[in-house]
This record gives structure tokens, sequence and C-alpha cells, in this order.
């Protein structure tokens, strides 16, 4: 289960960080933020994209964040093209609507944003 590799691998990096289980889908930023009670300008989503030379990425992004496939094709020169729902689990072992940067099955390349100074 994905939630359990996340707390080891919080446990085996020995980061005394709280992983919060809620009850319903937090699926969409949409159901994580009204189960959460907050913005979903505080919901950190990660998005999977496959890039032109098979590697593939993570973006994580505040919830009401989109991405801008300008910016996406002049700096990673491809189309911004999303791992299908099979595709996100084999690789990451998190199902679609439940990925997150940590507890990967496969590490394959994270970018970060600081995203959220302004609260």
């Amino acid at each position: 289960m994905s939630v359990e590799n996340v707390k080891r691998y919080f446990k085996e990096r020995q980061l005394d960080y709280k992983v919060t289980e809620v009850k319903g889908s937090t699926a969409t930023v949409e159901l994580a933020a009204k189960a959460l009670g907050v913005k979903p300008a505080l919901i950190a989503k990660t998005l999977s994209f496959k890039l032109k030379d098979n590697r593939n990425i993570l973006l994580v992004a505040k919830g009401d964040d989109r991405i801008d496939n300008r910016k996406y094709k002049d700096y990673f020169k491809v189309k911004a093209k999303m791992l299908k729902p099979d595709e996100v689990l084999e690789v990451t072992g998190h199902s679609v609507g439940g990925v997150c940067p940590f507890g990967l099955k496969n590490f394959f390349g994270n970018l970060f944003r600081c995203i959220f100074k302004r609260f």
C-alpha cells in the first residue's frame, strides 16, 4: 500500500513528518481540500509526465496551478504528455489521485518548485 511506503520512507530517513490519512476520497484537488478543510491552493498535487527519451518525471504543484503547455514545451523540448493511470501505478507504486513524490516504487526524477511561500 502506498501510504505504508511513504511512512516507511520517512522512518528510514528519520524524518519526523506526520502522514495524515482521511476518510473518503482525496482523488482530486477539490476532494482533498474538502477532506482537509483547506483551500485547494494548499493542496500539493503531483503530476506524472513522460519525456521524449522515455524518462518519467514528477512535477509537484499547488492544487490550483495548471501546467502552462508553452513553458513546459520550451523547457522540456516536448509536448506535455501525462502518464496513463496504469503507467503511473507501475512506475510510482501510487494510484492516480494518491501520487506523492515520496515512497516511490522507482525513483525517476522530481522537479520541485517553491510553491507555498505565500502561505
